[in-house]
């Protein structure tokens, strides 16, 4: 089946209840997405699941979507073993009661992501056996997923994501993402000096300082010969007389 013929399926089995079909993605990873009420949503997985032309017998994934003022949308992805079709069946909570059956009866499997969502949006999935913390620390407060949940990362420092104005209470605006270990632009010596350049390029901005050039000793001049340094051990400034002397003491 198409995913177009996949969400009209779907649609089909659950009349007279208002269900809305479309498809998300495109080419090879477009996928059914159907939107229906939250009082038909246990129904909508099992029919999903029952209907021997869908027969989405995987539970893939549940999570849900903040989108504000609009509730939340719960989202789950089911895939048919036998047929190779999979559709996203998709229902929205208000923010002030999100609230939703659960599916556990019908998909074992989404106990876990039943808790995760529970504990990251704030969602109570009814029916539920157990929606104990999952992933956080029995004294933690609030839902880390929604949108106003306040990282403590963001108010201790800048965050180098912020995009517009007044998005970090840090510090606003554009900002450039340096790669993790790379100081900022005036935190580690000068930029390095091009070659030739006789200093010119300097500056606050970082970098390797340029490596100061290399006293080279001046020439002799044409026809002079340089003093020779004397080895150790003579007795004169000529090398030869000292080896005589010590050639005649021993004779």
């Amino acid at each position: 089946m198409t995913p177009e013929e996949v969400g009209l399926r779907v649609v089909a089995l659950l009349a007279p209840v208002e269900a809305t079909a479309s498809v998300s993605g495109g080419q090879s990873h477009a996928r059914a997405t159907v939107d229906v009420p939250p009082s038909s949503w246990a129904d909508a997985l099992r029919a999903a699941r029952d209907d021997a032309e869908l027969a989405c017998d995987f539970f893939d994934w549940l999570s849900a979507v903040d989108e504000l003022a609009g509730g939340f949308d719960v989202v789950v992805h089911l895939w048919s073993t036998r047929h190779r079709h999979g559709v996203l069946l998709r229902t929205r909570v208000p923010r002030e009661t999100p609230a939703v059956a659960s599916v556990v009866d019908a998909y074992p499997g989404a106990a876990w992501h039943e808790r995760e969502t529970h504990e990251m949006f704030g969602i109570d999935f009814a029916g539920h056996p157990g929606l104990a913390p999952l992933l956080l620390p029995p004294e933690f407060e609030g839902h880390p997923l929604r949108k106003e949940f306040v990282l403590a990362s963001r108010v201790a420092k800048p965050w180098p994501g912020a995009k517009e104005p007044g998005e970090s209470e840090a510090g606003g605006g554009r900002r450039a993402i340096r790669p993790p270990g790379v100081p900022a632009p005036g935190e580690w010596g000068t930029t390095p000096t091009p070659a030739g350049a006789a200093g010119v390029g300097e500056g606050p901005r970082g970098g390797t300082p340029a490596r100061p050039a290399r006293e080279r000793p001046a020439s002799p001049a044409p026809g002079a010969r340089p003093a020779r340094t004397p080895r150790p051990g003579a007795t004169g400034d000529d090398p030869a007389a000292g080896r005589g002397g010590d050639e005649g003491g021993t004779a």
